[in-house]
């Protein structure tokens, strides 16, 4: 068995995509609205993370809890199809996470998701041998689960391993709980929501800068179409993504994160890491699907070239 560069731990859903050119702000209570396009593919942190990192070429495997239902299946066989093991020994008695997608012209979107099984993730359901990877990925794991990702990450500190942390908002806001995983965050990635709600509403240095002090090394701050910041060693880095037409955004963040650590892994320069996500995020959002049209490490790579990214390097002092 390989030892991998990466564990991902977070969720594994079966997302049901709906999309919609009526404006979401106009389809009233009791509407029937018509869908022009449907999909279901799988979603959630660690599944959407493992493929991204897989196809970029990293050694990856993924820890995400399951049911034992119908959305089950249909995880598995995803996974199975990009050879991406679930270490995760053991499946709940919940339901697998479920989610119903909504959009609107790639614009406005609504996302219901029902938690089950990825809240029920115990210290029984992997050995502690797992956990001998260069990187845990953690993405939002809630109830039981949080608390295990809180052991799984001192144990992994342990096995000199490095910590990636991608939180959702409703972690961020919760800044007690997290305090301890961010004490042990090398990389900390997340959007600009998450992160005012992480520190307080300040202008982008001082945020970036209020961040670290919490304990990550570097700190990512994403803004969607916006500008993206981060600082890493003693530099601010700022990349403004190129204009596209938007499908879906579902999975852009998690792409973007992927690509990201790829290129840290593959020992790229910084500003380089930031293209690499960049350009994974951008090609998922133009299409349906979180894992749809995810890039390799080459076609990420000629994507910088078409795009022309370009990243600003500021020193702190």
């Amino acid at each position: 068995m390989f030892r991998p560069a990466v564990i991902c731990v977070g969720s594994a859903t079966v997302d049901n995509i709906l999309q919609t050119h009526l404006p979401l702000s106009e389809i009233k209570i009791g509407d029937k609205a018509l869908v022009d396009q449907m999909a279901v593919h799988s979603g959630g942190g660690a599944t959407n993370a493992g493929v991204a990192l897989k196809l970029m070429g990293i050694r990856v495997k993924i820890i995400a809890k399951l049911g034992s239902d119908h959305a089950a299946d249909i995880i598995i066989k995803e996974l199975k199809h990009y050879n991406l093991q679930n270490l995760c020994r053991h499946r709940s008695k919940k339901n697998t996470d479920y989610a119903v997608l909504v959009s609107s012209q790639g614009k406005d979107r609504i996302i219901y998701v029902h938690k089950g099984a990825s809240s029920d993730l115990t210290p029984n359901d992997y050995r502690q041998s797992d956990l001998n990877t260069g990187w845990l990925y953690l993405a939002s794991l809630l109830g039981k689960s949080f608390t295990t990702a809180k052991a799984m990450v001192k144990d992994a500190k342990k096995k000199k391993a490095k910590i990636l942390f991608n939180p959702s908002l409703y972690l961020a806001q919760q800044r007690k709980l997290i305090a301890p995983i961010l004490k042990a965050t090398d990389i900390l990635v997340l959007n600009k929501e998450e992160a005012e709600h992480l520190h307080r509403k300040v202008p982008i240095k001082q945020l970036l800068l209020g961040i670290r002090k919490k304990g990550p090394q570097t700190v990512v701050i994403t803004a969607g179409p916006q500008k993206i910041h981060a600082l890493h060693q003693e530099n601010i880095y700022t990349l403004t993504p190129p204009k596209v037409k938007i499908v879906a955004t579902a999975g852009a963040g998690d792409a973007f994160t992927a690509g990201l650590l790829a290129g840290i892994i593959k020992h790229k320069p910084f500003p380089v890491a930031l293209q690499l996500g960049v350009v994974n995020s951008l090609s998922v959002i133009q299409h349906l699907g979180t894992k749809n049209k995810l890039l390799t490490l080459q076609e990420a790579e000629r994507k910088i070239k078409t795009y022309q990214l370009k990243v600003t390097k500021n020193a702190l002092r």
